[in-house]
């Protein structure tokens, strides 16, 4: 009875019926007990979050618990990241952490007679625990009403099987090793078996679903630590806002648990609109005012356009450096610290200068500084700004022309009160360690001082000290057993100490080798691990999406105190090498994704690359996943395998509602290990330049005009 009962609902899944109503190919913000989007329980389906949609999850039942991170890759890939812990049932450990991935690709959409297709991987790169593949299909039925059938492998394959292709080894401790390898050979082998279920919306907030699952929780239940009376399960969802929901469900007759849901869309900013005050309007000259160039003849009039230039600019919250200034043209030499659209930022400083400049100059020229060089320039014909300004915004871009600052020809000289120049900010710091076995998340909280002292063009000093408040970073007290130098590895050690700390002591020098070549050397205390020498070079066309460069290293690493002294080299796992450095290529796909591929060598001199793929947002958000592969075998790398992880930039304009240049960076590792590990160096060309650059300026010109 139960076979048939499955049967009927895959059926129904992949058959479709008449008449039935769309669901927006099937969007949900509900996530099932693996934190991956979908109505039902333990089983996969083939609904989808929100492009762009990331949600964290946790769940637990008697002894399991999981927290998995999703993100909504594009509208057809999901893409997830979970770190699971189970109690009991490991012969070694009390609880038996687990990190895996996941991915899921809707092949299919769902139409008014057939239903949505995806494919699966659970656990695709890590010890196999979970590991799992499927192909699901799911179709609505009127508004509410969701039916899914789909044919599981690995542990999706586990109860009731229906046949099978080919073998596949159980999962076992012994077996394990060190995990995070693609265990492709694996993939759609061994026993298949079928699962289904049906969930119901009964309310805007209220969803409920019931599922036949053929995961058995083999090793579980070889454990002693589940019991499995029926392949049914039910669970009760509620959605109390947009980005919260809660679920309680019954589990094989046995278990009862609860699982929470914390969900957000970059494309969604908190506050909507925006806080900043209103641009001036435009100032549109009369009938033949640009005709008259009296003022060209009046002394001291140059002086005071640009003192009038200068305190606009500043209202704007925009700093002017230099400006020149004949009959027919004007350049101004601009400092944005403000804006993180550079869009906007250009378009306050073209209608200041609407409003300042005499009416017969015609061309207007932006050059954007940074870090004391010019990224690029900017032009706009007068009568176009005048005509545009109620446009829109994509017209105007059509008529702004970037170029090379250096192929542009001359650009205004600094004055004379720019340099020197002192920064300075004091703010709280958080510092986290994730994925301790015996204690999954561990946090130090302190202050931090940061200084930048501006010497003179490119020439940058900076220095950041902190000072740990409370914490338990300190008691971190995992065995080391790294066969390569100790390059991360030895990180606990250096959160140990009590005392203030210098997190980087350096000076830089940025530079313009020629048109469309950038150059920075910085020497100092590099990061908290590493003092030393680095060099680069970057090939970047303003209106190119490719960019290529260079980078090479002189590094000796720092004691433990993080003081002013250096440690040997000599480490229990072989010397840390003096020189590494990598050769880079970035590309902007102009779809919203951007890739980066580093080749070189590593600080434990091991050679290899590194893939980097990010989903980047118009607001500044950009979350994304890279892996390492060196010379450096799996038993040598250690637990891991091989480098990898998630990273994430959230710009601190989208939480506050206002324009700011902060932001909020991090980086999420299964582990930290001592292959595939580059040096972190402060103000690394390509991010200091790109934004100054046509493509990106391109993404936000919707803040053109505001």
């Amino acid at each position: 009875m139960i076979r048939t009962s499955t049967r009927v609902l895959i059926t129904l899944g992949l058959l479709g019926l008449p008449g039935l109503a769309l669901a927006d190919n099937l969007k949900t913000l509900t996530t099932n007990n693996y934190g991956v989007p979908g109505g039902l329980i333990d089983m996969p389906t083939a609904e989808s979050a929100p492009d762009g949609q990331l949600s964290t999850n946790v769940t637990y039942f008697d002894g399991f618990y999981r927290a998995t991170l999703s993100f909504q890759i594009t509208d057809r890939l999901t893409g997830s990241f979970r770190y699971a812990g189970t109690e009991g049932i490991s012969p070694t450990f009390s609880t038996y952490y687990d990190r895996s991935f996941d991915l899921r690709f809707r092949v299919f959409d769902e139409t008014d007679w057939t239903p949505a297709v995806s494919v699966g991987l659970r656990d695709f790169v890590g010890t196999g625990l979970l590991s799992s593949e499927y192909v699901v299909a799911t179709k609505s039925i009127g508004d509410r009403l969701r039916v899914t059938g789909g044919l599981g492998f690995g542990r999706l394959g586990s109860y009731a099987s229906d046949g099978s292709i080919g073998s596949r080894a159980p999962f076992s401790f012994a077996q394990a090793g060190t995990g995070g390898q693609f265990n492709v050979d694996d993939w759609f082998q061994g026993d298949y078996a079928f699962f289904g279920g049906v969930s119901y919306q009964a309310t805007d907030k209220l969803l409920l679903s019931a599922e036949y699952s053929s995961d058995n929780y083999d090793t579980a239940q070889a454990a002693g630590v589940l019991k499995r009376s029926t392949p049914w399960n039910f669970a009760l969802s509620y959605q109390i806002n947009d980005g919260t929901a809660l679920r309680a469900f019954a589990l094989h007759g046995e278990e009862f648990g609860a699982a929470l849901t914390f969900s957000l869309n970059p494309k969604t900013p908190s506050v909507k609109g925006g806080t900043e005050l209103a641009p001036l309007p435009v100032a549109v000259r009369g009938p033949r005012s640009a005709e008259d160039l009296g003022w060209t003849t009046q002394p001291g009039r140059e002086k005071a356009i640009t003192a009038s230039l200068e305190n606009s600019l500043q209202q704007s919250e925009l700093d002017l450096e230099g400006v020149t200034l004949n009959a027919r043209s004007a350049h101004v030499r601009i400092r944005n610290e403000k804006y993180d659209a550079t869009s906007q930022a250009l378009g306050r400083t073209l209608r200041v200068m609407s409003r300042e400049l005499p009416a017969s100059v015609e061309m207007l020229h932006v050059t954007l500084i940074e870090n004391g060089i010019p990224a690029s320039t900017m032009s706009f014909s007068r009568t176009d700004l005048e005509r545009l300004e109620h446009r829109p915004a994509r017209e105007a871009l059509a008529a702004a022309q970037f170029s090379d600052t250096l192929r542009f020809g001359d650009y205004p000289d600094p004055f004379p009160e720019v340099y020197p120049r002192f920064e300075w900010s004091i703010a709280p710091y958080l510092r986290t360690s994730l994925f301790d076995p015996n204690d999954p998340l561990r946090v130090d909280l302190g202050v931090r001082a940061k200084g930048k002292y501006h010497l003179g063009s490119g020439w940058v000093l900076s220095g950041s000290v902190g000072q740990k408040v409370v914490g338990n970073l300190d008691e971190a007290a995992q065995p080391n057993n790294s066969q390569l130098p100790r390059v991360r590895s030895d990180t606990a050690l250096y959160n140990q100490t009590d005392e203030p700390f210098l997190e980087h002591l350096t000076v830089a020098k940025y530079g313009r080798l020629a048109p469309d070549f950038y150059s920075r050397v910085t020497a100092g205390y590099l990061e908290r691990m590493y003092a030393g020498v680095s060099g680069e070079v970057l090939w970047k066309p303003v209106n190119s999406r490719l960019a290529l460069g260079a980078e090479l290293n002189y590094t000796h690493p720092r004691d433990f105190d993080q003081q002013f002294g250096l440690r040997s080299r000599v480490t229990p796992g072989g010397t840390i090498p003096e020189f590494n450095g990598h050769v880079s290529a970035y590309y902007d796909f102009g779809n919203g994704f951007h890739g980066q591929l580093d080749a070189g060598r590593y600080l434990a001199g091991d050679w290899g690359s590194t893939i980097t793929l990010d989903r980047e947002f118009a607001n500044g958000w950009k979350i994304g996943a890279f892996a390492t592969f060196t010379d450096v075998s799996s038993s040598q790398f250690g637990e891991g395998s091989f480098d990898k992880g998630i990273r994430f930039t959230v710009p601190l304009s989208w939480l506050l509602g206002q324009p700011t240049k902060q932001k909020a960076s991090g980086v999420i590792r299964p582990l930290t290990r001592d292959g595939g590990q580059r040096l972190e160096v402060d103000g690394r060309l390509y991010e200091t330049i790109r934004g100054s650059h046509r493509p990106e300026v391109a993404k936000s010109w919707g803040k053109y005009w505001r």
